[in-house]
């Protein structure tokens, strides 16, 4: 008889997308398929630095669902949480670049990951993790997927599960009262809050780190990992605060640094690092995701991080 393969000890909860990533000055008109999706970004990122990680979505019965089940599988992410929509496609996403930044478009309206429901939840799968991940996308795609969310941290934290919370904001996706709010009662229930700071800015109403990290902690957020881009990452535990200092790497495209930081935090956390040390590993870890192109193909591996940590600044 077969054993059953153990159990996720992550379990990220989201949207899938195949990404469509513009090429450089070479070939402006033609894009680079790769794969996106925040939620789905982290779970790979933990698992590629040593974590065991599963996904719970719904994709489309349709070759880009079929993709992402290749590369979740190739990837060592259990798939036993994602379910097949046999009446709804797979979102896709454009990337563009130009001289302020990267630029999303997104197809991702009645998508098959925005139909997730508190009913079809997998709940033995998110019932096993030791850590639940969650973003403020995943509720942002459908008043559904809200809902799915707030019943997956109900169902983590029933079995004692810890939760990752990324706001991961969006206007595009709703108004800013709704994020607020919405945001607000999940920074309630999370153990790890860890949003940017551009984000935190619109969402607190404060311009100053030390009065953001203030308002963190006054939602009930335990630890906050204020994320600063190249400034590093501001931690706190609301006794004591420390800044990680920014890595010099060259970067060249910053998509998905953000889900490999929430990755490779949640990594060194459930390993036993403090909070300080996560934010430490995990810093280093997002600054080689910004050195190659896409959210996926760039995300480290646990020597590259730990040769990177050894560098001297």
């Amino acid at each position: 008889m077969t054993a059953l393969r153990e159990g996720p000890a992550i379990v990220a909860i989201g949207e899938a997308m195949v990404e469509f990533n513009q090429a450089r000055a070479e070939a402006p008109d033609s894009y680079v398929r790769g794969f996106g999706g925040d939620t789905s970004n982290m779970a790979i990122a933990a698992a590629r630095l040593g974590a065991r990680t599963g996904y719970v979505t719904r994709v489309g019965d349709d070759a880009f669902g079929r993709m992402l089940l290749r590369l979740w599988s190739d990837e060592d992410v259990d798939t036993r949480g994602v379910t097949t929509d046999p009446h709804a496609p797979t979102g896709v996403y454009f990337v563009t670049h130009g001289p302020h930044g990267h630029e999303f478009s997104y197809l991702r309206a009645g998508s098959a990951a925005s139909r997730i429901e508190p009913a079809t939840l997998p709940l033995g799968v998110i019932g096993s993790a030791r850590l639940l991940h969650v973003s403020g996308i995943s509720q942002a795609i459908s008043a559904s997927a809200c809902d799915a969310v707030f019943a997956a941290i109900a169902a983590a934290k029933a079995k004692g599960a810890r939760i990752s919370y990324d706001p991961n904001l969006r206007l595009k996706l709703w108004p800013l009262p709704r994020a607020r709010a919405v945001v607000a009662a999940t920074v309630a229930q999370c153990d790890w809050f860890l949003p940017s700071l551009d984000e935190a800015r619109i969402l607190s109403g404060h311009a100053e780190p030390a009065a953001i990290l203030d308002w963190c902690h006054a939602q009930g957020a335990p630890v906050v990992a204020l994320k600063c881009g190249r400034d590093g990452t501001l931690v706190s535990d609301g006794r004591r605060v420390e800044r990680v200092t920014g890595h010099r790497v060259n970067s060249v495209d910053a998509t998905g640094a953000g889900d490999c930081f929430d990755g490779a935090f949640a990594a060194r956390a459930l390993a036993g690092d403090d909070p300080f040390a996560a934010a430490r590993y995990a810093n280093a870890a997002a600054a080689l995701a910004t050195t190659g192109f896409g959210a996926v193909a760039p995300l480290p591996r646990d020597a590259a991080v730990r040769a990177l940590l050894e560098t001297p600044s």
